[in-house]
């Protein structure tokens, strides 16, 4: 193996291109080999820069138990222990410890979900190694590798520039240089040189604006420019998301309201004589029951779920914000290529030689050789084992000449391109330049009406002519045809310059004119199947959808009809001829806008949010970047995106589709859905435990619960059904609902007013059964009815919790198994408790007869009947709006 270890010390940008080759070993034109590729992959270790450690098993342990909660039932197991109570101080440090278990997988499963989702979204460099183009994980690179650059790529490691053809790189996120930086291969004079001044080194992270670059990777991983700058960088952490913090002034406030009542009911006790200790344990444990210490978490672990359950359907979300914002989405600005339509470009009709040839078939008798040759040389896509690498529109190109017999090797090797014009929105054409004996043929394939202006003769039946006005007009109308046929169109040009005139080191345009026009070829991306039905989903969910590409205003309003959008066609000219009011008003009428540049996107956006939408943007190239980072939900494409572009979203659909989207906009309603059942369950647990043990002193009766059965209410019965909610699967109906509003509480007042009545009902219930029970059994009897009550009364008001405004006895019924068997667990431990020795010593309960099972079962279950009959009612009176109703 070559010893490379002094490269790093080695000033790049002062040697030649050759030089800097054969201090790394390597060759251009071949790249290294794969045993030197993995030798030093050995000696300088994968491609990526250091991250922040994470906690480890035990860490994440461990921290567990650094919350209020904790805090409050070690004390409470320390008082315990010091009275004598040991049982209850055990008792009360197993739960501490199940409880602590408990949210340690939640957390650790949640961690290896978001690290899985990472690593989906792992970046891919393409590199020449042993002589063959091939891609590869970035993380593979190695010094001395040629990576292969064009414009959207993001540098994978730094590098020194071998070859580059109109190149230019964007170096803001290394120099703050906010105007991309022109590359040549040529050495410069001087070492001392600032980094942003060094035109012939391209680093890591930086992006490829324009044109194409060859680079020679000197340096990967923490030994590149951003290595060196990352430990001088804060790692950035993930901010609560706006439902977390909700939910953390809500447990906040609910715990303020809980200390008065658990200084009240302290109070009352020794009013009453009760024991101090008892009073105190009570006190404790009621403040244990009243604090929603859990909802934060779970609305992560719930959101990390989500995102696994997206993953798995091709959406990677990067952002757990982003889950919730996807339910509030209500325009959904969706790039056209590949994402409503399959991105296999296709030609499907030609114009040559003066007639149309439609293509419905491989058909190698038309004699296509004097439009596909140049086609094909004028190209930098190839197919690989059938699959197209590189740009889709010259795929089709190149798919048409293999399908027709073409050797396409043999025209490389036969004509070698010796010079090239990369095609460039400014100019719309690529030209390249091929030696052919004494002459250099030029190949142009471009817009027709640039190519048009740029020639003087048109190739027909029998030979050449001079295009008049009348062969022009015939021309456009060819053009147009295919065009209104939702075709892209490319016209194909030809010229020749004796080889003792090119310079191919001078201005190449100057040999652009006086070509031949050869012909048109009309290319399609069809619609994706599933994209039409996906469109008239989002209809129906109240979610506009507006198409934005760069294509004709004609290609444009054909693929949207064929797609089901209906609304008027707006170009990006038209836009900036508007402005305030009817800019407004245009933005938000359209349906489709055609021949947009960058900043028409990022106004499109704007107009958008300002108008009080929620929006989500696709996007795959770079000029979508500033657009998707200005959405509400950037999404970038995972096949067809661009590193930056991936960089900027905040979600990233691997499989291009626009479906997959529209799916995980439902999963995040889904979510969102299931998060409100949660917290609903949750803090009507809370508020009837509280208002239960308040009351029972002023009605004269005994507090109808131990602190060790609070607590096993609170967190061993209590938790699992609550947490299955959160797997709960989509409701009926969730996708004909209008979205909710962004800002929309998720405690309003209606919805505390029922979490009211639902504490109420349990506080009633259980009392009720309580001073019955005494009237006729001895207190343990009673009060072991009463806790058994207060228990199937949580069973019951799952159900309510699962449908606010619908019954519950709907079509998800029996859909969640999870939840089920949480359910049947929760019965099952509460017989054990009831009627197994060692549980009734721990608990201070008594066996109870099967008619009194009945009873319990009976009086719960009032909290189910009774909300059934409100919603009945209520659906009856006052018909829901269409809107969210969890």
């Amino acid at each position: 193996m070559t010893d490379t270890r002094g490269d790093d010390t080695a000033v790049w940008h002062a040697l030649s291109s050759a030089q800097a080759l054969a201090q790394l070993g390597s060759d251009a034109a071949r790249g290294l080999s794969a045993d030197e590729a993995a030798a030093r992959l050995a000696q300088y270790g994968p491609n990526r820069l250091a991250e922040q450690p994470r906690p480890g098993p035990l860490a994440l342990f461990l921290a567990q138990f650094k919350n209020l909660l904790a805090a409050v039932l070690f004390g409470a197991a320390v008082l315990a222990a010091t009275v004598g109570d040991v049982v209850d101080a055990v008792v009360i440090l197993i739960v501490l410890l199940l409880n602590g278990l408990l949210g340690f997988y939640q957390e650790y499963r949640a961690e290896q979900t978001l690290d899985a989702l990472r690593r989906m979204l792992s970046r891919r460099a393409v590199v020449r190694r042993a002589g063959q183009t091939t891609e590869i994980d970035a993380e593979h690179l190695v010094p001395g590798d040629v990576v292969l650059l064009e414009a959207g790529d993001q540098v994978p490691a730094d590098g020194r520039v071998l070859r580059a053809h109109s190149a230019e790189v964007g170096e803001a996120a290394l120099t703050g240089e906010s105007l991309p930086v022109g590359k040549s291969a040529a050495a410069l004079a001087q070492a001392e040189v600032p980094l942003a001044e060094r035109s012939n080194m391209a680093y890591m992270n930086t992006v490829v604006t324009r044109g194409r670059i060859e680079l020679l990777v000197t340096a990967t991983g923490m030994q590149t420019e951003m290595g060196r700058l990352t430990g001088l960088l804060e790692t950035a952490q993930e901010h609560p998301t706006p439902l977390q913090m909700q939910l953390d002034q809500v447990g906040k406030k609910l715990a303020l309201i809980a200390g008065v009542v658990v200084t009240l009911i302290f109070i009352l006790g020794l009013l009453r004589d009760q024991p101090l200790v008892e009073s105190i344990l009570t006190a404790i444990a009621l403040a244990v029951a009243a604090i929603p210490e859990g909802l934060p978490a779970v609305v992560t672990v719930t959101l990390a779920v989500g995102m696994h359950r997206m993953a798995k359907k091709r959406a990677i979300v990067k952002r757990l914000a982003a889950v919730e914002t996807l339910g509030c989405t209500t325009v959904i600005c969706s790039d056209k290529t590949g994402t409503l339509t399959l991105n296999q470009m296709r030609a499907r009709a030609l114009y040559f030689r003066g007639r149309r040839i439609t293509l419905n078939e491989q058909d190698p008798s038309h004699g296509l050789d004097a439009l596909l040759v140049p086609a094909v040389l004028c190209n930098d896509a190839r197919l690989e084992h059938g699959r197209v690498i590189g740009d889709p529109t010259e795929g089709a190109l190149i798919r048409l000449a293999s399908e027709q017999g073409i050797d396409i090797d043999g025209l490389a090797r036969r004509f070698p391109r010796v010079a090239e014009i990369p095609f460039d929105s400014a100019h719309k054409f690529m030209a390249t330049f091929h030696l052919e004996g004494d002459q250099v043929s030029i190949w142009i394939k471009g817009a027709p009406d640039v190519l048009l202006e740029l020639c003087s003769s048109v190739l027909g039946d029998d030979g050449t002519y001079a295009i008049n006005s009348e062969r022009r007009a015939a021309l456009a109308q060819e053009n147009e045809a295919l065009a209104d046929a939702a075709m892209r169109v490319l016209a194909v040009a030809a010229g020749r310059v004796p080889a003792a005139r090119f310079d191919a080191g001078g201005d190449l345009r100057e040999y652009i004119r006086d070509l031949t026009f050869i012909g048109l070829i009309g290319i399609i991306d069809p619609p994706r199947p599933e994209a039409r039905e996906a469109i008239a989903l989002c209809a129906s969910a109240g979610i506009e959808v507006k198409m934005i590409t760069g294509d004709h205003r004609i290609t444009a309003r054909a693929v949207a009809r064929e797609l089901g959008l209906h609304g008027e066609v707006i170009t990006g000219a038209e836009l900036d001829r508007l402005e305030g009011a009817a800019l407004n008003e245009a933005i938000c009428r359209a349906a489709v806008f055609a021949r947009v540049a960058p900043e028409h996107k990022v106004r499109i956006v704007r107009v958008l949010k300002g108008e009080g939408h929620v929006v989500a943007m696709t996007g795959d190239g770079v000029n979508d970047a500033p657009a998707i980072k200005n959405a509400d939900i950037g999404v970038a494409m995972g096949q067809s995106g661009t590193e930056v572009t991936r960089e900027a979203a905040d979600m990233v659909l691997t499989d291009d589709n626009f479906a997959t989207l529209v799916g995980a906009v439902q999963e995040g309603r889904t979510i969102y859905d299931n998060i409100v059942k949660f917290v609903r369950f949750q803090l009507s647990t809370n508020i009837g435990a509280i208002l239960t043990v308040f009351s029972a002193p002023l009605a004269g009766l005994p507090v109808p619960f131990t602190p060790i059965q609070i607590l096993f209410i609170n967190i061993i019965m209590d938790g699992p059904p609550a947490m299955t909610l959160g797997l709960e699967p989509a409701r009926p109906g969730l996708m004909q609902e209008t979205p909710r509003p962004r800002d929309e509480r998720i405690l309003s007042a209606g919805r505390i007013g029922r979490l009211l009545v639902y504490g109420l009902t349990m506080t009633v219930g259980t009392l009720g059964v309580l001073y019955w029970a005494l009237q006729h059994h001895a207190l343990p009897y009673a009060l072991t009815l009463g806790f058994t009550t207060f228990v199937f009364f949580q069973l019951f008001n799952v159900f309510n919790a699962r449908a606010e405004y619908g019954s519950a006895f709907n079509g998800n019924f029996f859909r969640n198994g999870k939840l089920w068997l949480a359910l049947l667990g929760v019965a099952l431990m509460q017989v054990l408790v009831v009627h197994w020795a060692p549980l009734q010593r721990v608990f201070h309960t008594t066996d109870l007869t099967a008619p009194h099972w009945l009873l319990a079962i009976a009086v719960a279950s009032s909290i189910l009947l009774l909300d059934e009959a409100r919603k009945l009612l209520q659906r009856l009176l006052f018909p829901a709006p269409k809107s969210n109703h969890a």
